[in-house]
């Protein structure tokens, strides 16, 4: 459809007879739309047929455009300006520059047109400009354009590097070819040869900015493929380079030129291939230029592109492992370009490598080249495949970062590293020291897993190489996770998080076993991805690695048994209420031992902050620090010292102790700690139970008393409320505290022998922090008007429980648990299930409606998943025996789940 030879005759027949200007653009408009819709859909059509590679549809799209380009231009020099002489004045060419220079062009990509006149611009030129330009305006193109000289090139191509940047790849579409070949004759003599160092180090630079605005990680889960790091733009950078210092027109000429190995440009040849062949998807499936790799986007185009679900991961997964596997080919890519640059003098080596050098000499077998590490001897280096894993090691004991030309040596040669290297004495020792020895083994861990060593040594490691979890929980890839453990375990051990993580601190300085936990940390979730619990398959392959490693046999036990548990701990503090002595005795005894319980708690904290930025904050903090205290209390001093009675004398001792210092009467004194039942006393700390006392003090059956305060060292705002006690009223405050974008994370109520509702919430703005105080009187008044009943929660979460459009295609089928085993005197129910606005209100509000006590709720949140925890109990104050029961209260938890998703989707 897009042939010139073929559509001219036809544009020819089209326009026979027509003079008037208005009636041959329309005509030349209608014909050139319908060439244009039909070649597009047989371009997407030939997609389909081939949907994980594009390069032939970037280039038949370009291929459209010239067709329709050179019509433009005929219509407009034939039928509608008509040159008046044969002057080289009234000659133009019509160059395609920037990514339509390149003949690579995405179904929504910008034209970029240059119009190169030989000297000024003439009124015929400035006529045909205008014509062509109003032609592809009507067809609804995006155009980019400038008018210009030959002089204006090189002048304005002197002064400004987008300008340059374009004309290096400028390719000529229509028009008067001599005038095109004298502009690249021009170019080259009088601008490109002259400024290579310049241009190179512009683009480098214009690269390294690139990659910090779109956040300087290649595992950013939400990619934007065209400007990310490993993404098109970083092949179209080596492109730019190379073309203006070799002058090459295709990526293969490197290999001529000894730049790129045949296996280095076949992995340049793919990793275009495939992420072109995304960007086409992503345009396709918005209708619109759209780069970045959202969550709903990545459903789509993996399904477009052929990935399916099985039952161990989903088709989305697969893909974006995919992606991430070719942004790194791109990085290693860049890496060897580099290298060869500096070996020509064009671009200077880093000072990095100079700066944060240790000085200390090189061992031999390795060089210093220019403060990068090298190697002396290639085939020596190559006769002992441990030198392999030495190259990592002496990188790490210098503090010099490795020569590209080393990588490069590595990574084609991997397949050294067979069974007997990764048993061989010397290369566990060398690998573990890497873990333990130099203090910052995230540096070489990450070396290594970007040239497939971590894989080669430890193959279990493989399958979670670029592995993504589709979810909005986890923001690196699984091995980038594993790394950024091991960086947070080193940054705790050399004492960066005094203040923040105390008792981990403490923990590391306490003689620990560290071959046993930094192993842990490293390997904890290397089960994922597969059909079984990743805990279990985790805990079996890390016990091989560590026989295979040579542990004793008690240090087997222990790596096996942390990551077979390394969720257990978490699990505990954010699901479970820890103030329930049964919650701390099973966990006593799960853990056994107080050296576990140190080592659980430090994989613990590590696993949460490698999670992402943001991940970890007080609230986690102080329940993990409550509960490793109060299990080693337990380990140390036996069940006794989780005596119920005992805790309720203690708690109303520090209540006692409080409230006569700030002057209340003994009389008045008795009576707050009579008030209660004795649940209340071992549920809440010493400060919440004062509140409550002030709160209760001379209260009338007809009041609603609130106290909002900010609970810094649990990054939360207490709100506490005493109110004459009736049913659902649990229900509504969490509605009145939802309708105020406050996120629960725990929650506690409690009925006084006289007859109040004494409920505690501990609430988080949107970002996970304590309300500020500004908005404090605001979330007073509306508590108070929903309690009033002035407003209804449930209509008003009508219009905002609405989930957002990039986290549709997440899954969190719902789960439901009944655990009478779990606490002494009630039912724990649990709720796995999507998170949306108004889901703890529904939950709740379906409970009060079934007679259903709740007296505390645990809220925890992973992204877009929620666990919610109600600790309940029957109208008789018992627990929920009863099958039949059980069962229709879930059926209703599911309906209310399923009614709030289908309104807040409504």
């Amino acid at each position: 459809m897009g042939d010139p030879a073929v559509l001219l005759p036809r544009l020819e027949d089209a326009l026979s007879g027509l003079t008037d200007s208005r009636a041959i653009r329309a005509r030349t408009v209608a014909l050139l739309a319908q060439v244009r819709t039909e070649g597009m859909a047989a371009i997407e059509a030939g997609l389909a047929s081939h949907p994980r590679a594009a390069r032939e549809t970037v280039r038949a799209i370009a291929g459209l455009t010239d067709a329709i380009m050179i019509a433009a231009h005929h219509v407009a020099t034939r039928f509608l300006h008509p040159p008046q002489s044969s002057s080289e004045a009234e000659k133009m060419a019509v160059l395609a520059v920037g990514g339509y220079g390149r003949a690579e062009m995405a179904p929504a990509s910008d034209v970029d047109l240059l119009f190169l006149t030989p000297w000024k611009i003439t009124a015929w030129a400035e006529s045909v400009v205008e014509s062509m330009l109003y032609i592809l305006w009507d067809l609804k193109l995006k155009i980019g354009y400038s008018i210009r000289s030959i002089e204006d090139c090189i002048r304005l191509g002197m002064g400004d590097m987008t300008i340059r940047t374009s004309l290096v790849e400028h390719r000529l579409v229509t028009g008067h070819a001599p005038l095109a070949e004298e502009l690249r004759e021009r170019l080259w003599v009088e601008l490109f040869s002259r400024t290579v160092p310049e241009f190179v180090e512009a683009k480098l630079e214009e690269r390294a900015a690139r990659h910090q605005r779109q956040g300087g990680q290649r595992y950013v889960l939400e990619p934007n493929v065209k400007e990310g790091k490993g993404g098109l733009r970083d092949l179209q950078t080596l492109y730019w380079i190379a073309k203006y210092i070799h002058r090459v027109d295709r990526a293969v000429e490197l290999v001529d030129l000894g730049v790129f190995t045949r296996e280095e440009h076949l992995a340049f040849w793919q990793a275009e291939d495939f992420l072109w062949a995304v960007r086409c998807h992503l345009h396709l499936i918005a209708g619109r230029p759209v780069d970045v790799l959202s969550f709903d986007m990545q459903v789509e185009v993996a399904r477009r592109m052929g990935y399916r679900d099985n039952s161990a991961r989903r088709g989305v997964e697969y893909f974006m492992q995919d992606y991430f596997r070719h942004a790194t080919h791109v990085g290693e890519l860049t890496r060897v370009f580099l290298t060869e640059l500096e070996a020509r003098h064009v671009r200077s080596a880093p000072f990095l490598g100079r700066i944060f050098r240790r000085r200390r000499k090189v061992r031999p077998g390795f060089t210093d080249q220019g403060g990068r590490l090298g190697i002396e001897d290639e085939n020596a280096f190559l006769a002992d495949p441990l030198n392999i894993l030495r190259l990592f090691e002496e990188a790490l004991r210098t503090g010099i970062l490795i020569h590209p030309d080393a990588m490069r040596l590595v990574a084609a040669n991997l397949d050294l590293i067979n069974d007997k290297v990764r048993s061989d004495p010397e290369g566990i020792r060398i690998f573990m020291d890497l873990l333990l020895r130099h203090g910052n083994p995230e540096r070489g861990l990450r070396r290594m897993n970007e040239l497939g060593v971590l894989a080669a040594f430890i193959p279990e490691f493989e399958p979670v190489v670029a592995m993504m979890q589709f979810n909005m929980y986890h923001h690196y890839t699984v091995d980038e996770h594993s790394i950024q453990c091991v960086a947070a375990l080193a940054e705790i051990e050399r004492g960066e998080h005094p203040d923040d993580l105390p008792l981990s601190s403490e923990i590391m300085k306490g003689g620990i076993n560290r071959r046993v936990l930094y192993l842990a940390v490293f390997l904890h979730d290397i089960g994922k991805g597969r059909t079984e619990d990743h805990s279990i398959l985790g805990a079996r392959l890390v016990r091989r690695i560590a026989m295979r490693f040579g542990f004793v046999q008690d240090d087997i036990d222990t790596v096996e048994w942390l990551v077979r548990n390394h969720l257990l701990m978490s699990d505990v503090a954010q699901k479970r209420d820890i103030a329930d002595p049964r919650t701390l005795r099973d966990f006593a005894k799960a853990v056994k031992t107080r050296k576990r319980l140190d080592m659980l708690l430090v994989l613990t904290v590590c696993d949460i902050r490698g999670v992402g930025p943001g991940t970890w904050n007080n609230w986690k903090a102080a329940l993990l620090r409550q509960l490793h205290h109060e299990t080693a209390r337990l380990l140390e001093s036996g069940h006794e010292a989780l005596n119920r009675d005992q805790r309720q004398n203690e708690a109303k001792r520090s209540l006692r102790h409080m409230l006569a210092a700030k002057g209340w009467e003994p009389r008045t004194l008795r009576a707050e700690l009579g008030r209660h039942y004795d649940s209340y006393w071992s549920g809440l700390p010493t400060e919440t139970h004062a509140a409550f006392a002030r709160l209760l003090r001379d209260v009338t059956p007809d009041e609603i008393r609130i106290d909002l305060e900010a609970d810094p060292h649990r990054d939360a705002t207490r709100a506490a409320f005493v109110l004459a006690d009736h049913p659902g009223i649990f229900s509504r405050l969490c509605g009145a505290l939802t309708l105020m974008s406050a996120n629960v994370v725990d929650a506690r109520t409690y009925t006084t022998r006289d007859g109040y509702a004494t409920a505690v919430f501990w609430i988080q703005d949107p970002d996970g922090s304590p309300f500020a105080e500004d908005r404090l009187p605001k979330l007073r008044q509306t508590i108070l008007r929903i309690l009033a009943g002035e407003i209804v929660a449930r209509e008003a979460f009508a219009t905002r429980d609405k989930p957002k459009k990039r986290t549709r295609e997440f899954r969190f089928p719902t789960h439901i648990t009944f655990d009478n085993e779990g606490s002494d005197i009630y039912t724990i129910i649990e709720v796995d299930t999507r998170d949306r606005p108004g889901l703890l209100y529904d939950l709740t509000r379906t409970l009060a409606a079934n007679h259903i006590q709740i007296v505390s709720a645990v809220i925890a949140t992973f992204g877009a998943q929620v666990v919610d925890s109600f600790y309940v109990k029957d109208m008789f104050g018992l627990k929920l025996h009863g099958e039949t029961k059980r069962a229709s209260l879930e059926r209703k938890l599911r309906a209310a789940i399923a009614d709030g998703a289908k309104r807040a989707e409504a």
